[in-house]
């Protein structure tokens, strides 16, 4: 498994960071490695809510299908791709400051197939890079 932490001061209220971010559809703009991005159910966003993104990863293109499996409007929203060869964990916190919000940004990737074990050191430098240039995408979103 793979897995990226970071968190972000944001100029947002929880709940303004909370309805942009729970639109996972938004990823295409705050995350470079997202080439399409889309809202399947459309709105309200709420528990059960798809979106499917279509990520460069290790040179191809690789589409996932999240859906909200925890909402918990403003504090934390949690979602999740489970396909064959990928399952993928992303839970944002919310936390409220004096300046506005508190983001916690934490994304566990697993490969599913008989040679993930074996691969997990690389997936996990590439997830870091990834990772990386998410974060300072999402600061960037979080306070404009």
């Amino acid at each position: 498994m793979a897995r990226y932490r970071t968190t972000i001061e944001s100029t947002m209220s929880p709940e303004e960071a909370f309805d942009y971010l729970a639109e996972f559809s938004n990823a295409r703009h705050w995350d470079p490695g997202i080439v399409d991005a889309e809202n399947l159910t459309g709105e309200p966003v709420r528990p059960g809510s798809r979106f499917r993104l279509v990520s460069r990863f290790l040179g191809r293109r690789l589409p996932l299908e999240y859906r909200i499996t925890e909402f918990e409007r403003p504090e934390r929203v949690v979602l999740v791709a489970d396909e064959t060869a990928i399952r993928s964990i992303d839970e944002i916190r919310f936390v409220a400051t004096d300046a506005g919000s508190r983001v916690t940004y934490e994304a566990d990737l697993t490969l599913q197939t008989p040679l993930g074990r074996l691969s997990e050191p690389f997936l996990a430098l590439a997830f870091r890079r990834i990772g990386t240039r998410a974060s300072a995408g999402l600061h960037e979103s979080l306070n404009t």
